[in-house]
């Protein structure tokens, strides 16, 4: 899945992160920095903030930051999960209808081989998100996984993983809806297509396309520029930032700015805390 254009689960397929920026990627599921089946590629949508001459370093306009979030009416009063072709590991579907919103974000640890990333998942801002993340951790959905994908560049950089098949073209066998920031536009406002700021630290979702989300999932280390059509659902805690600084510093495979990462990234396990 492409994580973007480039955060698609194969190609971004996060996660050429995730081809859609990170995400414009094409992936299947999860696609992210953006899903799943497509790995997301870095487009040239993905820039950085200053363009640096022979001289001096020409500022660029500031870049539009993440809306405010502002709950709708119906805020994970149905939460939905239609079947979907990208089951690279077939999971068992969460169970539909309303979910609690309350606004304490829940704990989850992610152990890999190179550390622990705490997370901590808005369920009050993306509820449908959230029931799928923690109804896969607890099927254990995501131990022995690796993390597919790593983007070095200036303007996008993020680690995606949660891909089964570990290619950017697999998912759990189902999909949902986008939820924040993309909720927070009219549909067809073409303002979900301008990359806007997805911090440091930012959770989100991969995908192939609008609501198209599944298992694949990106984790932003360094401020990176996306459209806001992927799925913010939680935080990197300081321990998680610090692992994902690591990873990031041992670059990727073969080098360049897009691919696998260089030290092979495995989830060992991923349980609430």
């Amino acid at each position: 899945m492409a994580l973007l254009a480039g955060l698609t689960v194969a190609g971004v397929a996060l996660f050429g992160l995730i081809a859609l920026v990170l995400v414009t990627a094409t992936t299947s599921n999860n696609g992210s920095t953006a899903t799943s089946s497509a790995a997301p590629t870095t487009t040239s949508a993905i820039t950085s903030a200053t363009i640096k001459t022979s001289s001096t370093p020409v500022a660029r306009p500031a870049l539009s930051e993440l809306p405010p979030f502002v709950p709708s009416a119906g805020l994970g009063a149905h939460c939905e999960y239609p079947a979907s072709a990208d089951a690279g590991n077939p999971a068992t579907t969460p169970r539909t209808g309303q979910v609690a919103t309350q606004p304490a974000p829940i704990d989850l640890d992610i152990v890999t081989n190179r550390g622990k990333i705490g997370l901590k998942l808005a369920n009050n801002e993306s509820p449908c998100t959230v029931r799928s993340f923690i109804s896969l951790a607890q099927q254990k959905f995501f131990d022995g996984t690796h993390c597919h994908r790593l983007t070095t560049s200036p303007g996008l950089s993020v680690l995606q993983c949660g891909d089964p098949t570990g290619d950017g073209t697999g998912g759990p066998g189902y999909q949902f809806a986008d939820e924040y920031p993309a909720d927070q536009f009219p549909h067809g406002d073409p303002a979900l297509k301008r990359p806007v700021r997805y911090p440091r630290g930012t959770l989100a979702m991969a995908n192939a396309g609008p609501n198209t989300n599944g298992s694949q999932f990106f984790l932003v280390y360094r401020d990176s520029q996306l459209p806001p059509a992927y799925t913010v659902f939680g935080t990197i805690d300081a321990t998680g930032l610090a692992t994902l600084d690591k990873i990031a510093a041992a670059g990727v495979a073969g080098g360049g700015q897009d691919g696998p990462p260089g030290t092979e990234v495995t989830i060992i396990s991923a349980r609430l805390s």
